[in-house]
């Protein structure tokens, strides 16, 4: 099923269930008003929001209406925890590169992740506020699983099995405050502002064989001030699945239900031609990794980042090239303060 939750001036919002082809909508008030409501007793709720999604899609509910992602926040408005891993690491292999330095052999054995701000969450169609475009503002397209209870200490297989629902996210990333950050050796902070992600969440059955032992195998769309950037394939080099990623997380602590789990920038390798030339068919799914590119390319990045008035569209279609969670687009502007 797929699910989302539209704007009603509440911070949490509605839950609504959503046709499978994303052209209609209905309410999930008699069964439950907020996602982590569903989240919370996944079991006995979520059968119910399948059989009104059965009858969406029939054509069979009374009081269903067209879907507008503009009315949408973030799937799960607001959440217990946000993590977001570096799970693709051709993505950290490209900026270490860029720097002259190794990769950590660490790195290929235990994932990177970063806590992030949850209580603030946008939706998919909201702007970007930036203070400043001397911060160096970036998108970064991504997948995001939403999880239910997963104690701690579970494995990553079993780990898999936590995972409800899938989503896109933008990680907008403030990229000229990180370096400071990560000097002082504590870990990002302001440099990442509110987090969006795709209108809808979906079950993992609405995936079918695109998705396998905790990755998705889709290409996923970055679509810059209207031009395509990225059409990065999201699963084969996916080096830690979200069974690990949630492992990772657990290994100290319990994983509540509600928690939400990024991939990190999603990343393909590049290809090297019959002159020795590497290039990079696929794009980029964030402006940090083309800038690293040109800077192995020719010793200095030329693409800036992102002004005031820029765009960024981040969606992804299945086999049959229909929108599988719907498309952010955003617009980045100045904040008022």
């Amino acid at each position: 099923m797929k699910l989302a939750t539209y704007k009603d001036g509440s911070r949490d919002g509605q839950l609504v269930v959503v046709s499978r082809d994303l052209s209609t909508a209905h309410y999930a008030t008699g069964i439950a008003s907020r996602l982590q409501q569903v989240l919370d007793d996944w079991n006995f709720l979520s059968p119910q929001l399948q059989d009104l999604y059965d009858q969406l899609n029939q054509g069979k509910t009374r009081h269903s209406f067209a879907f507008d992602p503009q009315q949408c926040m973030a799937p799960l408005p607001r959440a217990y925890q946000w993590a977001d891993g570096s799970a693709y690491l051709n993505h950290v292999e490209l900026v270490r590169k860029a720097r002259n330095a190794e990769v950590p052999a660490t790195f290929y054995s235990d994932p990177l992740m970063y806590q992030g701000g949850s209580d603030d969450f946008i939706g998919p169609r909201d702007d970007v506020v930036v203070p400043s475009e001397a911060f160096g503002i970036d998108f970064e397209a991504e997948i995001a699983v939403i999880t239910g209870d997963v104690p701690m200490g579970t494995p990553a297989d079993r780990a898999l099995d936590g995972i409800r629902l899938v989503m896109l996210a933008n990680d907008v990333s403030l990229r000229n405050l990180i370096p400071a950050e990560l000097a002082k050796g504590f870990g990002f902070f302001q440099s990442k502002p509110a987090t969006a992600f795709s209108p809808v969440a979906v079950t993992l059955d609405e995936l079918g064989s695109a998705w396998d032992q905790g990755r998705l195998h889709l290409p996923l769309q970055s679509v810059w001030n209207g031009r395509q950037v990225g059409l990065c394939d999201a699963g084969p080099e996916m080096t830690f699945h979200f069974g690990q990623l949630i492992a990772h997380i657990c290994k100290t602590r319990n994983v509540r239900a509600g928690s939400i789990v990024g991939s990190g920038t999603v990343s393909n390798q590049g290809e090297t031609d019959a002159q020795g030339r590497s290039h990079w068919p696929k794009g980029y799914s964030c402006i940090a990794e083309q800038r690293c590119i040109e800077t192995i390319q020719s010793g200095q990045p030329v693409t800036a980042f992102m002004k005031f008035g820029d765009t960024i569209r981040i969606e992804m279609k299945g086999p049959d090239g229909r929108s599988v969670f719907g498309a952010i687009e955003q617009k980045i502007v100045e904040s008022a303060a």
